[in-house]
């Protein structure tokens, strides 16, 4: 939110696109935004038909008014977004908040996990809850010493019961982490800290994948130019050395999904940062399609503009099986998108290059956006 660099890029060529049965509908949350900036969504399914949204809004990223905003959708029509926390210390103290995220148990309860502070390397975990679908809260509280809870994207559910919480770090370099708790942010375990591996990968905001062999996959962002990946055999106990996939990393925020039908779906930008550097453009913004975690197909064009900035996805599958995503439009509003994904059709990405792509150039050669 501090800057936005506009970018421009020359196409030759006709992006591979999906039939437009795939994309259900695609919409803006709040027609009127209700502050300056907005970023970091994610989103949850209350009920059949009824989810909600959240997400940091203020005058600009790490701006000290900055709150934690929710909207709701019921029967496919957004409410007016309200603010429902603050990082307000007392009088004269206030630092912004950041990256909600949403999790509802099977039991009705509706947790939400987000960090206040000056910045990513000095903030601390605060969790709500809700137990009539978000329309109380309790008073936000601190969760323990050291934990931050999910760092961007949502916690999982494992086969023991326990919420294992993607977590990262982002003081001394990047590193990944994995907290978890048995009763749902009562007591919590923090996990070790991720080996970087041999290529020393700076890597942060996890998504959790399932595998039919009983294995989970943790997969996101970095600072090296393509997403990473580790394995743990052991329910998020111990985790492989986190490896580079054939994906390329704008050092964005990115999403993942395991689906009912065991395939695995990626929201992320597709692009490569230019030169050498670690940080490209936001857009375009994709989907692509995976059996194994590894080897991923296209999808699905969301966005793909000359203007930056269509980042942070979050996707979930609902319960009726339809995949569901926001994201950040520009920094000046929010987008959801309802996907068909029986309907989806997949093509291969070779050498990182997306169909259709192969004649792409990008003629500005930054970006600025944190």
């Amino acid at each position: 939110m501090k800057s936005l660099t506009i970018l421009f890029l020359c196409f030759s060529f006709t992006v591979f696109s999906q039939p437009k049965a795939t994309l259900v509908k695609a919409e803006y949350i709040f027609a009127v935004p209700p502050t300056p900036a907005c970023h970091a969504s994610t989103i949850v399914e209350l009920s059949k038909n009824t989810f909600m949204a959240s997400w940091f809004g203020g005058k600009y990223e790490s701006s000290p008014d900055v709150g934690i905003w929710i909207a709701f959708n019921e029967k496919g029509k957004w409410s007016e977004a309200k603010q429902i926390a603050d990082g307000i210390i007392n009088d004269t103290l206030r630092y912004p908040c950041w990256n909600p995220v949403l999790f509802k148990t099977k039991a009705g309860k509706l947790l939400l996990f987000y960090k206040v502070g000056k910045n990513p390397r000095e903030w601390w975990g605060m969790k709500m809850t809700s137990d009539d679908n978000g329309k109380h809260w309790t008073k936000a509280e601190k969760l323990p010493e050291g934990i931050l809870g999910p760092i961007k994207n949502k916690p999982v559910l494992l086969s023991n019961g326990t919420l294992l919480c993607p977590s990262s770090i982002e003081g001394d370099g990047w590193r990944l982490r994995m907290e978890s708790t048995p009763d749902f942010g009562k007591t919590w375990v923090m996990g070790d800290t991720l080996s970087r591996g041999k290529q020393k990968i700076n890597a942060i905001q996890p998504s959790i994948l399932f595998h039919k062999d009983g294995s989970i996959q943790a997969i996101g962002r970095t600072r090296n130019r393509a997403i990473f990946s580790t394995f743990s055999k052991d329910n998020g106990k111990t985790w492989s050395d986190v490896e580079l996939i054939g994906l390329p990393n704008n050092n964005s925020g990115t999403d993942a999904v395991t689906l009912k039908d065991g395939r695995h779906l990626l929201v992320y930008n597709h692009v490569l940062p230019p030169g050498k550097e670690a940080k490209g453009p936001r857009t375009p913004l994709n989907v692509s399609v995976s059996k194994d975690g590894i080897n991923w197909n296209a999808a699905l064009v969301l966005e793909d503009s000359k203007i930056s900035q269509y980042s942070y996805p979050s996707m979930i599958q609902s319960s009726d099986g339809m995949v569901h995503i926001v994201y950040t439009w520009r920094r000046e509003k929010l987008k959801y998108v309802k996907i068909d994904p029986r309907k989806l059709v997949a093509l291969p990405i070779k050498n990182e290059i997306w169909p259709g792509e192969e004649g792409k150039v990008v003629t500005a050669v930054k970006a600025e956006e944190e």
